[in-house]
Formats: structure tokens, sequence, C-alpha cells
């Protein structure tokens, strides 16, 4: 799986001129599945989330985590974070896992959220959203639990 948070004072997606999730302070959480990834995959990205250190403290460090600052969280299916872009001029997707597997995943990680009790919002599973994303800082991390579990 794939994460691109964005700490944000204010996020919001609408899909046909209806807000459909919508946070304050918090982290826009764009997410993609792809083939080899499991519920298992999923839990531990939320808890990774969950638990990083991206919010400033009182000296301005990152030194709180979503947890610390009773964050609200904004989860958004991202298909496109597995585009392939070394040949040609068009992306390809093939990395990207079939809506059908995607869309559980994605639900197990917004449900894993929500079990730590942080405030977590949803965007509509393969609709055409319009994603409003107030980035503070601004702060963008991207994600990769293959990389992740290298260590």
């Amino acid at each position: 799986m794939r994460a691109l948070l964005q700490r944000v004072t204010h996020g919001a997606v609408s899909v046909d001129q209806r807000t459909v999730g919508a946070i304050q302070r918090g982290l826009v959480i764009l997410v993609g599945v792809t083939h080899t990834d499991t519920e298992e995959t999923a839990r531990f990205l939320a808890q990774k989330i969950a638990n990083l250190r991206i919010f400033e403290d009182a000296a301005g460090k990152f030194n709180l985590s979503a947890f610390d600052v009773s964050a609200e969280l904004l989860v958004i299916s991202q298909f496109t974070l597995y585009a392939d872009a070394r040949r040609g001029r068009r992306p390809d997707f093939i990395s990207a896992a079939r809506p059908e597997i995607a869309e559980p995943l994605v639900e197990t990680f917004a449900q894993s959220l929500e079990a730590t009790g942080l405030r977590v919002a949803r965007g509509e599973f393969q609709a055409k959203m319009l994603v409003e994303i107030w980035n503070d800082g601004p702060v963008t991390i991207l994600l990769d639990t293959e990389e992740l579990r290298k260590q």
C-alpha cells in the first residue's frame, strides 16, 4: 500500500457537488492498493500513520502524532499512486489492485484508523471526486509499505 499524507488545517471531498467527507486539523490520506496487499498490510499502515510524529510541538519540532493532537483523518482511495510513467507519455496502472480487491482493503485501512479512536471521514470509492486540501506547512509525506518493511 502507498499513502500520501498531507497535514491540513481543512480537507473535504465532494462527489456531484455534495460533500461526502470533511475534516478540520489533521491529515488527508490518499491511499493506493497493489496486488500483494492484505488486511495485515492495511492495519500496519494505519498504525504507522496514527503514530507518525508529523505535528509540531510548542517548539516547532515534529514531536506529536495524530493521537497527540486529536487529528481528524480523511481517507481517499487513489489508485493513481501506483502509476508507472517510465515508458511513453501515458502512465499505466498495472500495479494498482483491481477495485474488487482495493475497496475492502481501503475500508480495512479506514476502520483500523477508527479503531484507534481518531475521527475518520472518507471519500467515495470509484467516484469522480473533487478534493479540497489546505496543506499545513506544507507537509506532505509518501509512505510505501514495501519500503517501510525493508528496515
